[in-house]
């Protein structure tokens, strides 16, 4: 009996004779595929159970079909999305980027304080680091450098205590303009470190600011009346306005100043402001901020921890660490206050890390777990949409028009820069504590910074430095 060569068995055996390939089969190959994870972009809405293709630095799909790859590696039960973008990391340090790419961020910044050397700056790290870096022009550092302070981070000396000749405040606005003219991605400012700086210099930096498109991130001082001021000069100039940690600086008012912020937006000014879940703050002791320490009842002192020994303060050892010098942190809020900052339309996340040695605030290594855990999952504070639009989207949409490059940051989507953050929902969370900062969250398992894994499986990949300077140009 003759066998029939006609159907699918001589269809199948045609394709395997001439090498071709299943019309239902994958026909291009990717380096690195995320398979299955529950795929959730801010931007578009998404948030279903895709694949994504990865080639090179770039997404280059996300789709429902299945993909072929080199690597396939499968995230079914995992969250796949943007990489976190912080725009308030202290520790620009191999040792903090180690820690916060574990946290799920892909891009840390330094836009508050920032630099006085903005060329020199992105030059000491140009070698390559674990996440994308970049920082601002910051009139707290070129003002410590015009005024002669010697302070080691922060003033300490002229730069926070001394007014400026008109002479000087021109130097600074120089210094800014060079500062952007190298590439800064914001200009920085914090009033609160340099009280004796007036309207007139602060509002001299605005202009710069205004006059270059870039977004002036500025800690206020005074609360309320610190806030407003700002608000106010920013209106007078035209600078775009972003308001670091809101809930440190509202404090036990946090309602009221971010009610003052959405007055400030309904009359179309662009103001943003960022906050992190934590009720500690941490600052330099030396710092301008604690100048009339002296007045103090006695009972004020015990809020205060030393970073170095985690003891609590009194008026006697806040006098010697103050002459020491060195980071202290600051037990001044409820955790209801937190909840009102970090529930907010207006808020984006943002750390505030800082670390050294092992040694700063829990914020470093565990802001981003600590919303996805506690805020989402265990409090319900808010949706996993919500709280992903906080961390990524929304922080690049802040920078973009100034910086280009972060319009392909904070999304999903093909084009877009493979900076991809999976992790399990239901086990994510931060384990840094006040006594060790240093500790890791868990529950982020993959972490890809331009297309590199830099986590994997949950952890480190040794020497893996993929990341790339975010500058205006």
């Amino acid at each position: 009996m003759t066998r029939s060569t006609t159907g699918p068995l001589a269809g199948l055996l045609a394709l395997a004779l001439f090498g071709c390939t299943p019309p239902d089969a994958p026909t291009e190959r990717y380096d690195v595929v995320l398979k299955g994870g529950r795929v959730i972009d801010p931007e578009s809405g998404l948030d279903a159970v895709r694949n994504v293709g990865i080639r090179g630095d770039r997404i280059e799909t996300i789709s429902e079909s299945e993909l072929a790859a080199e690597r396939v590696i499968d995230v079914s039960d995992h969250v796949v999305a943007p990489g976190f973008i912080d725009l308030h990391v202290h520790g620009q340090s191999d040792e903090a980027f180690r820690l916060v790419v574990r946290d799920g961020v892909t891009t840390a910044l330094e836009l508050e304080v920032g630099t006085e050397d903005v060329a020199g700056w992105y030059a000491a790290r140009e070698a390559g680091q674990a996440v994308n870096y970049g920082v601002s022009i910051g009139h707290i550092r070129v003002r410590m450098e015009v005024m002669g302070d010697n302070g080691n981070f922060l003033p300490s000396g002229p730069g926070g205590h001394e007014p400026a000749t008109d002479a000087q405040i021109a130097e600074m606005t120089s210094r800014i303009e060079q500062g952007l003219a190298e590439g800064a991605a914001a200009v920085g400012f914090g009033m609160a470190y340099t009280p004796a700086a007036s309207i007139a210099e602060f509002e001299a930096m605005l202009r710069v600011a205004a006059a270059h498109g870039a977004s002036s991130h500025i800690h206020v001082g005074a609360g309320l009346d610190g806030l407003r001021a700002a608000i106010e000069g920013a209106s007078r100039t035209g600078a775009t306005l972003h308001v670091v940690h809101a809930n440190s600086s509202g404090g036990a008012s946090i309602a009221e100043f971010l009610a003052m912020i959405e007055e400030a937006r309904a009359t179309g000014q662009d103001v943003t402001a960022e906050m992190y879940p934590y009720e500690a703050g941490m600052t330099e002791l030396e710092s301008a901020l604690f100048d009339d320490w002296g007045s103090w009842e006695d009972d004020e002192f015990a809020i205060y921890q030393w970073v170095r020994t985690g003891e609590r303060l009194t008026r006697d050892s806040f006098g010697r660490f103050r002459q020491e010098g060195g980071e202290v942190i600051i037990h001044s809020r409820t955790p209801e206050l937190t909840r009102i900052a970090i529930e907010s339309p207006l808020t984006m996340i943002a750390s505030d890390g800082y670390i050294v040695d092992g040694m700063g605030h829990p914020r470093t290594s565990g802001t981003y777990s600590r919303v996805l855990g506690k805020y989402v999952r265990e409090e319900g504070v808010l949706t996993l949409m919500e709280a992903l639009r906080k961390m990524t989207i929304e922080p690049a949409q802040r920078l973009e028009s100034y910086v280009p490059a972060m319009a392909d940051k904070g999304r999903l989507r093909a084009g877009a820069d493979a900076d991809i953050t999976v992790f399990d929902p239901d086990v994510v969370t931060d384990r840094s504590t006040y006594i060790d900062p240093s500790l890791p969250s868990t529950g982020v398992a993959y972490v890809l910074v331009n297309g590199v894994l830099v986590v994997e499986g949950g952890e480190l990949v040794p020497e893996v430095r993929p990341g790339r300077a975010v500058r205006r140009h």
